[in-house]
């Protein structure tokens, strides 16, 4: 931690000497040992040391931003001076400062690994899979370990530590039967313990048997409006998109957001509450500060389908005239339903159940279009076949004014916790 501490000392008294009137600095080293798994067999192991500098300066009511990954002295002058020129070539803007109050140490475990264990969880795991999914096929996996330590400090006299550790799993696999297979699909998830094999976690198990049963497929027939069931790996996607086109700092700054004069109005269904939570307890290595130096608090972004808060940087928000957001992470908590799974299914007579959406981005007016993946046919009630070639399309907004059922059951991958989310009102396009 030494080393932070001093390279961050030495970039404020460099950027300060430069003629910077307000500045930070945040330094960041991790480290990372993870195995790597090819074609169900373990291929590598390695650690990976890795050093990241942030400098902030604003001079003239103008900013300049550079980052590097070198603590040697001479690098980080370089990089005073690049942040320096940068903030002298930009445009006066008033709205640019930095926060005055805030600060705090924070520690959070697993600092250290346990690398034998971490070991025993992912030869489990790929045990597991062979001998309970044996027509899936694990075509990449990577099982880590990460250790960071960062420091942060600003002119104004804010100043953040923080020493975290946490296991991280990303897997990518498909179903395979002959020469048949399904679409791809994969799970990246965080833990804060190995107390749990890994196919307990994040909702693998459910995941692994949908693509065995996405081998044989079947194309939607016609075309019409009906409902759709997003999974929670799919919900986290069409939330962020939402966020992006709504309540994000460009689409206020520039006035297309269809949502620019709806605080405290009604935009969704009551059944809805999202909150942006980094503290949350399910939440592994949550942000504890932001960009400019606040710290991170949670807060309810749609509160009983009332808008209450926008996504705004400090920035942003003194440019809009609103207030700025408590946080700047996307640790999305959805609160869940009163209804299991299995009843909104039950109420659904044709549908889908969609676990990801393959589109371009959606307009600013909120259309998207574009191919359901991962997705089984919902008719009478009941999950019926693996389907493929069927196009969904809605509006982002529109849709959460017709949700039919958010579930009971929710999925923690340690960056989010959301339900099954089903909405009526889409277009489904098949043969």
């Amino acid at each position: 931690m030494q080393i932070l501490n001093d390279t961050v000392a030495l970039a404020l008294e460099a950027l300060s000497g430069l003629g910077a009137q307000i500045c930070s600095a945040r330094a960041v080293k991790s480290c990372r040992n993870e195995f790597n798994v090819d074609g169900g067999r373990f291929s590598l192991f390695r650690t990976t040391l890795d050093s990241a500098l942030t400098l902030q300066a604003i001079k003239d009511h103008k900013r300049g931003l550079v980052s590097g990954n070198s603590f040697d002295e001479k690098a980080v002058r370089l990089a005073a001076a690049d942040c320096l020129a940068s903030a002298e070539a930009g445009q006066e803007d008033t709205a640019w400062d930095m926060a005055d109050t805030g600060g705090g140490d924070f520690a959070q475990d697993p600092y250290e690994p346990d690398m034998d264990r971490l070991f025993a969880r992912t030869r489990e795991m790929l045990e597991e899979i062979k001998q309970d999914y044996p027509k899936v096929i694990v075509e990449q996996l990577v099982v880590s370990h990460v250790q960071a330590d960062s420091v942060y400090e600003n002119s104004k006299g804010v100043r953040y530590t923080a020493k975290s550790g946490w296991y991280e799993v990303d897997i990518m696999f498909s179903g395979h039967e002959g020469d048949k297979s399904s679409s791809f699909n994969g799970s990246g998830f965080l833990a804060d313990s190995l107390e749990k094999p890994f196919l307990e976690l994040a909702g693998l198990r459910r995941l692994l048997a949908d693509a065995q049963n996405q081998i044989h497929t079947t194309p939607a027939s016609g075309t019409g409006e009906g409902a759709v069931v997003f999974t929670p790996e799919c919900l986290g996607s069409i939330l962020y998109e939402l966020a992006g086109n709504y309540v994000s700092d460009a689409v206020l700054i520039d006035g297309t957001s269809q949502w620019k004069d709806k605080l405290g109005r009604q935009v969704a269904d009551p059944s809805l509450t999202l909150r942006l939570a980094p503290g949350d307890g399910r939440i592994i290595s949550g942000e504890k500060y932001t960009e400019e130096g606040y710290r991170s608090e949670d807060f309810a972004l749609i509160e009983k389908g009332v808008l209450k808060q926008f996504l705004l940087s400090d920035y942003a928000a003194r440019k809009t005239g609103h207030t700025r957001a408590p946080n700047s992470s996307f640790a999305l908590v959805v609160e869940p339903g009163d209804l299991p799974l299995e009843n909104i299914i039950a109420s659904i007579e044709k549908g889908l159940l969609v676990g990801r959406y393959s589109g371009g981005a959606a307009g600013t007016n909120g259309e998207f279009s574009g191919v359901a993946k991962n997705a089984f046919m919902i008719e009478g009630g009941k999950v019926t076949h693996a389907v493929s070639e069927t196009m969904i399309a809605g509006n982002l907004a529109g849709m959460l004014d017709q949700i039919i059922g958010i579930s009971r059951e929710t999925v923690g991958d340690g960056t989010s916790v959301l339900p099954w989310l089903a909405v009526r009102g889409i277009t489904i396009s098949g043969q």
